[in-house]
Formats: structure tokens, sequence, C-alpha cells
């Protein structure tokens, strides 16, 4: 994929589709393949996961090498999944922070703000720029495997009310937040990482307990928000919401009026892996107006999505201006929140006894 000497066309095609790319990376430190695929892509972000964590000061040198080696104009957005609880990639000497459902049940919307801006602030310490949180799920099944207590609560009033605080505490501390799965995962009795869930509710059972948190978070000016690789046959019985314009575009843009930049997941989970052929995933959540695709860790995965966001404006004029929009929106996000190195937290934040009083609150008032 040599682009010496290309038209410019192609050249702008190929800067649109790495744009359109959270990468994530194999283990603590870059491997030279990895390093030649950033430089050929030049994506528009990184995921790190555990596997990339050894300690706060390697973390933090890490996003500093990833934002080096892509240009000035063009910085990468570097995210990670903090949520606390069981979705917690920098554990100490970070907060330790409790599951959110402890943080909702101590009932106290400024406590949950400042919980949200105290999170933020260690993840920007860490060099990151997004994180993936609040989980805006309501926990309505008991027998979901997977959200459970990442939640805020199975009451969706409770649920929307501290999801936006949260929202507006982590936002506050330039932290880009990333309301998440929609149009909700929480009523599902099957894990998306392992197989395709559906949810058999009708449109009004969707929009009173499922929707209210992303209409909070959506008020609230959230920034991002991620979609379910999940099915809702009251509007889509076919494609799950990461490929539905019904969902996305219908719903979530037009009805819901959010206008941000809308992530999918992990483009590797199984709910969608082999289903349909890539090419076709992207296609139709490119249609529906997915601006990002996260792609977790397979470099072959990376490559061809890469491919196939290029062919894809190749093809088709209104896939060429969808991507030219997606690419405006990530864009916008980036002259917003990213600052610069003499803005950002020092490492001395991380486990701060403020942070920690915090966290202990929801020990003692939240817990069960």
């Amino acid at each position: 994929m040599n682009i010496v000497g290309i038209t410019t066309s192609t050249a702008d095609r190929k800067r649109r589709a790495g744009q359109r790319l959270i990468i994530g990376l194999a283990g603590p430190s870059l491997t030279e393949e990895e390093r030649s695929l950033i430089r050929e892509v030049r994506p528009g972000g990184f995921i790190l996961f555990a596997r990339n964590v050894e300690d706060p000061a390697q973390v933090r040198e890490l996003n500093r090498e990833l934002l080096s080696l892509l240009p000035a104009d063009l910085p990468p957005i570097r995210c990670v999944d903090q949520e606390g609880g069981r979705v917690q990639r920098v554990k100490a000497p970070a907060t330790v922070w409790p599951p959110m459902r402890w943080v909702g049940n101590v009932g106290d919307l400024v406590y949950t703000e400042a919980v949200g801006r105290a999170l933020g602030t260690e993840v920007r310490a860490l060099g990151f720029d997004l994180d993936f949180a609040p989980d805006a799920d309501v926990d309505s099944n008991p027998k979901n495997p997977i959200i459970g207590d990442r939640a805020f609560s199975a009451d969706p009033r409770r649920a929307a009310e501290h999801s936006a605080a949260f929202v507006r505490g982590m936002q506050a501390v330039g932290c880009i937040a990333c309301a998440k799965h929609f149009p909700g995962h929480g009523d599902t009795a099957t894990d998306s990482h392992l197989e395709l869930p559906t949810v058999e509710k009708d449109p009004p059972d969707i929009e009173q307990i499922e929707l209210p948190p992303f209409v909070s978070t959506i008020a609230a000016g959230v920034a991002t928000i991620m979609t379910a690789h999940v099915v809702y046959p009251g509007y889509d019985a076919e494609y799950p919401a990461t490929m539905s314009s019904r969902i996305l575009d219908g719903l979530l843009r037009k009805k819901l009026g959010f206008n941000g930049v809308v992530i999918s997941d992990d483009l590797e989970m199984k709910a969608v892996r082999g289903r349909w052929p890539l090419h076709e995933q992207l296609t139709r959540a490119s249609s529906a107006t997915v601006d990002v695709f996260l792609a977790c860790k397979e470099i072959g995965l990376q490559i061809e999505a890469f491919e196939s966001l290029v062919r894809l404006q190749e093809e088709d004029k209104r896939q060429e201006d969808l991507a030219i929009d997606a690419v405006k929106r990530w864009h916008g996000l980036r002259l917003r929140y990213l600052a610069g190195a003499d803005t950002m937290p020092s490492l001395s934040v991380l486990g701060a006894p403020a942070h920690e009083l915090l966290a202990r609150r929801a020990r003692a008032e939240g817990r069960g």
C-alpha cells in the first residue's frame, strides 16, 4: 500500500479511511509491524487495554509515543475503557473505582459528577483523551452477563440522571466521554463479545426503558456515543444497531438529535465478526452514520478495514460524502478537546486523597 505518486484524490480517501479507525496494540510497547501500520494508515485514534499496561509512567510514555508518530495537524485521539468496577484497565496506583452501580446507589448527583471529574482527571494524566464511559445502559435484565453493575441503575430515571452527571463531570476536565451501548445493552441475556444478542421489545418499551440515559447524556453534551452489536427487531429485524440506518440515522441522529461522533463497538466481537463480510459491515454502518470504527487487536482486520474504507469511497460518491462528514465530526472533536502537553495533569493526581475519599464513599454508602 505505497502511497507515493498517487493522485491527490486517492491520498485524500486514504487519509479519511485512516481517520475513521481506532486501533489497538498487542502489548506494552510498539512492534515494528505496528509502527509500519501506523505510518501507512495514520489512524484517527488508539485504544489501550490491560495487555498494554505495566505502570502509569509506561502508559503515559506509550501515549506520548503514539502522539509523536502522527502529523501534528492530525493528532490521534487516545482512548481507554476506564469505567470503574470490572472495567478498569489501569489500576493502582490509580484510584481503584467501585462499580458505577454503587456510585448511583449513593443517590447524590453532585457526588456522581465529582466522580466523573476525578476519574476524567486521572485518565487525562495517563495521556488519554477519551474514556469509553459511562455505561449508559439500564440494567433491566438480571440475567445479563455483561452489563450488571456497570450500569448506574436498573431504574431508567436514575440511570439517566447519573449518566448525565458523570458526563458533565468528565467533560468539564477535558476528558471526552462516551455513552454506550446505544440503544441499550441492558436487557440482553447474552454477551455480544461472544454471540449476537437480540432485545425482543417494542419501540415504546425501548423508548421508556433503554433510551432515557442516552437522551439525558445528549442533553448534557456527551461528545461521543458507542453503538451496540445487538439486534432490536422492533426497529430492524435484520441488522444490529451498529449496521442499522433505522436505529442510528433514524432514531439517534434524527429523532434524538445527536450530532456528535458515533463510534462502533469492536469489529472483532463475535456478534458481528464473520457474520457478514467486513466490507458489508462497513458499508451498512457508514450508511447508518457510524463515524469511527474500533479494531482493537488484529492487524489483519485493521488493514482490511482500512482498505475497505478506501474502496467504499471509490465505489460510491455517497459513501465518500459520508466519510467526509465523519472525518469533519472527528476533527471537530479533536479541535474541541485535545490539549497540549502543558495542560496534562501530573501523574501525582493518580490515587489522590480526594479521589480515594470519593471511591470510599461509594463503597460505604452504595454497596449492595
